[in-house]
């Protein structure tokens, strides 16, 4: 996966982590076993693993990936014409310093007024495809992390665990000095639980 790739994907477990530590954190305590209180925790930032993640987060992810594809295009498009503008308006501005300089300034300021109507020209399809990937987020992804809780509160009942926690969250606001049981960890248990479970949710909700 490259950079761009695993910082989109990670701003996704992110999303997703908050809303699974702020449902954790008002969860009801179940019985408690003999031993005291059972709690565990999942690293939410595993999910997105294209091997061993949870298969339809993954799916949910790339087919929105997917869907951009053609406004990422566009989108870089639009940037590199721009800088390849601005290079061109920078030389003509040193041409423009040199005595006798053929280039007028009728030249420069045609130049940077095509710099600048691109500029608009991106910010507002950057925008636009902004506020579009945010609604085809909710509607593509959204109903998988409420799925993903739901699992997830079906499987602390199944384990008798009292409490889960977001590993990432954790470690995000550097809460964890030290731990001294592994075993606590159960993300790959809980991936394998939610990706043997017979799926209800579409994961490819056309855009309306």
């Amino acid at each position: 996966m490259n950079q761009k790739g695993a910082t989109k994907m990670k701003k996704h477990a992110l999303i997703l982590s908050i809303a699974i530590f702020t449902m954790f954190l008002t969860l009801p305590a179940f019985p408690q076993a003999s031993g005291g209180m059972k709690i565990a925790v999942i690293n939410t930032l595993a999910f997105d693993d294209e091997k061993a993640g949870i298969l339809k987060y993954v799916n949910a992810l790339n087919t929105l990936e997917r869907e951009f594809q053609p406004t990422k295009t566009e989108l870089q498009t639009l940037a590199n014409k721009i800088e390849t503008l601005t290079k061109e308006y920078n030389s003509l501005l040193e041409q423009a310093n040199k005595q006798n300089s053929p280039v007028s300034q009728q030249t420069i300021q045609a130049k940077r007024e095509e710099i600048e109507k691109l500029q608009r020209e991106a910010k507002f399809k950057q925008e636009d495809a902004s506020a579009r990937y945010q609604s085809r987020y909710q509607a593509v992804v959204g109903p998988v992390l409420q799925d993903i809780m739901k699992a997830m509160q079906d499987y602390a009942k199944q384990k008798g665990y009292a409490l889960i926690f977001d590993a990432a969250k954790l470690d995000e606001g550097n809460l964890i000095l030290a731990v001294g049981d592994v075993s606590i960890d159960v993300t790959k248990d809980f991936i394998t639980f939610y990706n043997a479970r017979q799926s209800t949710t579409s994961t490819t909700a056309p855009p309306k």
